[in-house]
């Protein structure tokens, strides 16, 4: 039965292919969306930011809850 599955299925090898690639590319981009070093060194250049002039004391505020939340919540879908 698994053979005559397989051999039915060889025509949709290429879109099941093209998933299951974009499904690796989703899960590498949500890991490195979620890295707390990455999240880390964001928050440091932010600061960076705001000590230099270039955002103000509401933009910080509002970026720096935005990457605590990544940092806090670092797979959601898992």
């Amino acid at each position: 039965m698994g053979l005559l599955k397989e051999l039915l299925l060889l025509p949709a090898a290429p879109v099941r292919g093209t998933f299951w690639v974009l499904e690796q590319v989703v899960a590498q981009a949500e890991q490195q969306y979620y890295d707390p070093s990455a999240i880390r060194d964001e928050l440091a250049l932010l600061e960076q930011r705001l000590l230099a002039g270039e955002i103000d004391e509401a933009e910080f505020d509002r970026r720096e809850d935005e990457l605590l939340d990544r940092l806090e919540n670092r797979n959601p879908s898992r």
